[in-house]
Formats: C-alpha cells, structure tokens, sequence
C-alpha cells in the first residue's frame, strides 16, 4: 500500500463547544494516525455568527487502519459525543465531476485544460449541453458530450423533464460534484434541492449590478472600474448560494466593451477553478447562508 493510500481527509462540524481539538486529535494518535494538516475555526463572534464549530484533519492510518468503513467506526463515539456531521475521505479518491455548459466555453475550456494537464485531480465521465457548440471540444478530450436542448421559452414540464435525465446521469455515473461552467438555464428547485452542497455556478459580479443581455457592455457603457466574479453553491434562489470563491480585475477607460468581457472571462475561469479545486479537496463546509474555506 503507498503512502497516499493510507492518507485520509476528515471534515466536521459540529455546536461549539470546549474539547473538540482535543478530543479529535487523541483519538487520532491513540489509534496511531499521523496528522499531517489541521485547520479550525469556531464561528462565535459577531451578531451574525452561527455558533458552529469546523475542522478539517489531513492524516495518515496506519495500514491496518488506512480504510474509510474501518476509520469511520473507530470515529463514531466522538461524532455521537459532539453531535458532529463528519466525513473521512481517502485523500487519493478522486472525485466525479459533470460539467455542464450553453454556449460561452472560457470556463469549460479552462477546466478541461487542468484536469487534462494534471492541476484538477477529477474523473470527468460526461459532458452537458443544451447546445450542439462544444461536442467537439469534447470530443478531443475523449469526454462523452450529451446534448439536451431546450428550446426557446421551455415551459416548466419540459424543463423539468430535461433535468430529469440529467439526475439519471448524476446517478448512473456516480457524480460527486456537478459545475455549471456557464451553463445559462435557470434550474427548478426540485434540481437544486437534489444538488444542495453538490453543485457549483459561477457568475460575473459588477459594482453595480448588471442583469440580463450583455452585462459587459452595461458596464463598459456605465464606465465601470472593477469587474469580477463569484463561484458559490447552487441553491433555488438564484445567484444567492453560499459563496466559496470572488475575485475583481480593476479596468479603466481605454478598455472597450469587448476588451472588458475579455478581462471578465479570465476572472470567472480563475475563480471557478479555485472554487472546485477547494471542494474537490474537501477544504469548503457550508455555514449556513456562508461558507468556511480551508485554504
């Protein structure tokens, strides 16, 4: 067995309380685990805080113990003790990621490149589209390309429908993580419901707020500064999930309306990357409307 088999990631969080670290970590070395990582953070302070206590563990078993079921058991009385939500997870596990994409491909084009170049270490099994534009760039990366349109003003049946089979392939591929790499159809909350603190969306993020058609040319035309972008946690309420990743480019007025957009594509690229990269390597736990990011 290598090294990187017997390494584990285990994630909590669990109500404040005194003895958590401690309790934690002797258990770990009692059982004669090596913890390589360990971050934590009690969000106690301030009118808004949720009172919730977060760990992340980066370990190794011993071999005898380097199983998830095995270490899962030996964990038990302290997750019952503190009324914890914990996982453990073999660090070496690699998670299984549907993207999905309409027709802006920065950010598809950009996850692929890292995942094939060995900076995203994900199983990609398939590809979603309401459009036929990227098949081919699929194509070349050896990645099933499933098209599922929806054709202009879809009512909700039908949309509903099309999400369903997209739940079939979550299912029979095992997906751990779905990334809406600008995938621009609103999704029904029965969808977002089943994906709660599984999928991720990225959008443009202006100061102020530019809704609808072309935003980068509202902001051009409003003589914007600062563009950006937000990766977060799809929820029903649109654009409103916790927050994982934001990022700002600062732009001035020489920039056209297209030099802008280009600039903005770069931020959401770099800013979806960090935002999967982070839950792939289990360093994001929800808070609440909030999100705790192990760096």
């Amino acid at each position: 067995m290598s090294r990187s088999e017997e390494e584990f990631i285990l994630t909590l969080s669990c109500r404040d309380t005194k003895g958590i670290v401690h309790n934690v970590s002797g258990l770990l070395y009692q059982a004669g685990c090596n913890i390589i990582d360990s971050q934590q953070f009690g969000d106690v302070q301030g009118e808004g805080a949720t009172g919730l206590f977060f760990m992340r563990v980066h370990f190794e078993a011993p071999p005898h113990l380097a199983d998830v079921a095995t270490l899962e058991n030996l964990f038990a009385h302290v997750r019952e003790q503190f009324g914890m939500e914990a996982r453990i997870r073999a660090a070496a596990q690699r998670p299984r990621l549907l993207l999905m994409v309409s027709q802006h491909g920065h950010c598809l084009n950009d996850l692929l490149f890292r995942w094939k170049s060995g900076q995203l270490p994900v199983d990609i099994p398939a590809i979603v589209s309401n459009h036929t534009t990227f098949a081919s760039l699929a194509e070349s990366y050896g990645i099933p390309f499933l098209h599922l349109p929806l054709v202009g003003g879809s009512d909700a049946e039908t949309k509903r429908a099309q999400e369903k089979q997209i739940e079939a392939l979550i299912e029979s591929e095992r997906i751990d993580l779905v990334v809406l790499a600008r995938y621009m159809q609103i999704l029904s909350r029965e969808f977002c419901e089943q994906l709660r603190g599984r999928a991720i969306n990225i959008h443009h993020s202006f100061l102020p707020s530019f809704k609808g058609a072309k935003p980068y040319y509202q902001a051009h035309a409003r003589g914007v500064k600062l563009i950006g972008a937000t990766a977060h946690y799809v929820t029903p309420e649109l654009d409103e999930g916790p927050i994982i990743e934001q990022d700002v480019a600062r732009v001035d007025h020489s920039l056209s309306a297209e030099d802008l957009t280009a600039v903005g594509r770069d931020v959401e690229c770099v800013v979806l990357a960090r935002a999967v990269r982070w839950h792939v390597e289990r360093r994001v736990l929800i808070n609440g409307h909030k999100t705790v990011v192990f760096r």
